[in-house]
């Protein structure tokens, strides 16, 4: 946790400038996805720098984590500057998500599930806090069905890791985990190489 909340701080000051016209789209798209109704509670985790904050609307309730300080601080200038008063942010890790079950009609995790030292265990707290007949979305770049470059970025993940990320996560550690029925599963960015999934949880294994 301290090593992410290092790297991505360290980010925090050209975050924006280096993936916010490559990234944005996907951002819009997934907010979009979430079929936002008035009054719903939404959860953004890994809110970063708060790219995503302007796509809400005004009649929801935004709590966005991230375990970055240093992106909290311009996320917190960013929801200023828009004078929006429906968003709170916390610094919080994914993989302990200090809310009760059943707590959001909404989840986003944007380009966070590859970041996440566990990511089983992210996608189990996201599960739990979100409310039965609610959405999760998955915006990430996920392995290659290419073997060829499947392979490749399984030999690139080492150095990307020392960045923050990964690039060898397969798709099916969100579709193969038992507590998800996967609505849709569409292509977004650039030449397609992120995926938008949208999710409807299923009841808790017992």
């Amino acid at each position: 946790m301290e090593r992410v909340d290092r790297i991505y701080s360290s980010y925090s000051g050209i975050y924006d400038l280096v993936f916010d016209a490559i990234l944005q789209p996907g951002r819009r798209r997934a907010v979009a996805a979430m079929a936002i109704r008035p009054a719903d509670e939404i959860l953004e985790v890994g809110v970063g720098t708060g790219l995503s904050l302007p796509y809400y609307p005004e009649g929801c309730r935004v709590v966005g984590i991230d375990i970055s300080e240093g992106m909290l601080a311009r996320a917190g200038r960013r929801v200023a500057g828009l004078d929006r008063h429906n968003v709170q942010l916390r610094r919080m890790s994914a993989a302990h998500i200090k809310y009760p079950e059943a707590s959001f009609d909404r989840v986003l995790l944007s380009y966070v599930i590859s970041t996440v030292e566990d990511p089983a265990r992210v996608i189990r707290e996201v599960h739990r806090v979100c409310r039965p007949g609610g959405r999760v979305i998955f915006l990430n770049h996920f392995a290659s069905r290419s073997r060829f470059v499947a392979a490749l970025e399984r030999r690139l993940t080492p150095m990307t890791l020392r960045l923050g990320f990964r690039l060898d996560l397969p798709v099916e550690t969100i579709t193969s985990s038992g507590l998800f029925r996967v609505e849709s599963h569409e292509r977004v960015n650039v030449l397609g190489l992120w995926s938008l999934i949208t999710c409807v949880p299923l009841p808790a294994p017992r």
